[in-house]
C-alpha cells in the first residue's frame, strides 16, 4: 500500500527539518484542481488518476493542520522520495478557509471538515482511503474513521491536537496550566480576531519571524524560513477560533469505533499536545500504534520527516 524498504542511506536522513517547502506541485507529480463543495471552494493537489480502475478508487488523503496547507507535508513527500516509500495517490486537501481555499461562513468545524474531505474524494471518484492528519487535521482524521469507517481504510495523525486541546477548550482555566500556549493563543484570537492576522505578518516583516514561530518548533533556528513563512502566513485567527471550538465538549470515546490501522506519531516537546495524550489514544483506539519522537515539537513530519515515516509504518527501519 504506502509501505517500502530503505535502499540505502540518503543524505537528509535524521536530519533535523531537511527540507525547504515545495510551492510547485509539478515538482511532486502534483495537479492543482479546485472542487465544489457544500462548505465552498476546496483547492485540492493529487496525484493523476491510476489506469487501473480498481487502484483509482483508492487514495492517500492528507490533511494540514491549523497553520498549515497541501505545502506542509511537501517534506513528509519528499522524505519519502529518498527511501522509496510509496505513498498511493496522494490527495493534499487545503481545507475551506486554510491555503488557497475561501473562508467559509460559519468557519470550519469538525463536522463540516470531515464532510469536505467526502465530497472531494467523491469528486475525484474515490471510494475509500487511507487518511493522514497534522494538528487539526489529525483531529479530523480520527473523526472521520469513526463516524464513516466504509471509506476510511487507515489513518495516521502527526503531532495530533486531541485530548489535551479538547479539555482546554473545554476547560480553559484548567487548560492555561497543562496547556499554556495553546491557551493563550487562542485567548489571544479570542480577543483580536481579525486584527491579529495583520499583527502577525507586520512582525514577521520587521523581522521577528523565528520568533513568532519559535514555540512550535523545538529548534526554531534550524528550520529552513520556507517553512516559517508559511507557518505565519497560514496562522489565521477566525479559521483557528472555529476549528478549536469543535474540541468544547467533543466526545473522543467517540474514537472507540474505530476499527482500522491507526498509527500516531508526536513530538515530545509539543506545545499543543502532552506527553500523555498518546497513551490516552493508545486506551481508547484499539488498533492503535503509538511512537514519541525525542527532539521534536509540533511539525514532526516536517522536523523529523524519516524518523515519522518510519513511526507510520511507512517504510522498514
Amino acid at each position: 500500500m504506502r509501505r517500502g524498504r530503505a535502499t540505502g542511506v540518503a543524505p537528509t536522513v535524521d536530519r533535523y527539518a531537511p527540507f525547504d517547502l515545495v510551492t510547485d506541485p509539478r515538482a511532486l507529480g502534483l495537479t492543482r484542481e479546485t472542487i465544489e463543495t457544500a462548505h465552498g471552494r476546496t483547492i485540492v493537489h493529487h496525484a493523476a488518476s491510476p489506469a487501473d480502475r480498481s487502484a483509482r478508487r483508492r487514495a492517500t488523503v492528507m490533511l494540514h493542520g491549523a497553520a498549515g496547507s497541501w505545502t506542509t507535508w511537501t517534506p513528509l513527500l519528499q522524505a519519502a522520495r529518498e527511501v522509496d516509500a510509496v505513498v498511493s495517490r496522494p490527495v493534499l486537501v487545503d481545507l475551506p478557509g486554510w491555503g488557497g481555499s475561501p473562508e467559509p461562513e460559519p468557519g470550519l468545524d469538525v463536522e463540516s471538515a470531515a464532510a469536505v474531505v467526502v465530497e472531494v474524494a467523491e469528486a475525484l471518484g474515490v471510494t475509500e482511503f487511507d487518511l493522514v492528519g497534522h494538528s487539526m487535521g489529525a483531529f479530523v482524521a480520527l473523526h472521520l474513521a469513526a463516524v464513516r469507517p466504509d471509506l476510511v481504510l487507515s489513518v495516521s495523525v502527526v503531532s495530533a491536537t486531541s485530548f489535551s486541546a479538547i479539555d482546554a477548550v473545554t476547560h480553559p482555566v484548567r487548560g492555561l496550566v497543562r496547556l499554556p500556549a495553546f491557551t493563550l493563543l487562542r485567548a489571544a484570537f479570542g480577543a483580536l480576531p481579525r486584527a491579529s492576522a495583520s499583527l502577525l505578518r507586520g512582525a514577521a516583516r520587521i523581522g521577528l519571524l523565528r520568533v513568532l514561530s519559535s514555540p512550535v518548533f523545538r529548534h526554531v533556528d534550524r528550520v529552513p524560513s520556507s517553512v516559517l513563512r508559511a507557518f505565519v502566513a497560514e496562522l489565521r485567527p477566525r479559521g483557528f477560533l472555529a476549528a478549536s471550538r469543535s474540541g468544547q465538549g467533543y466526545d473522543a470515546s467517540r474514537w472507540r469505533a474505530i476499527d482500522c490501522d491507526v498509527a500516531a506519531v508526536s513530538g515530545a516537546d509539543d506545545v499543543f499536545a502532552r506527553t500523555s495524550d498518546l497513551a490516552r489514544l493508545a486506551e481508547v483506539v484499539r488498533h492503535a500504534r503509538t511512537t514519541s519522537l525525542a527532539d521534536c515539537g509540533h511539525f514532526a513530519h516536517v522536523e523529523r520527516p524519516h524518523e515519522t515515516l518510519r513511526a507510520l509504518g511507512w517504510v522498514e527501519g
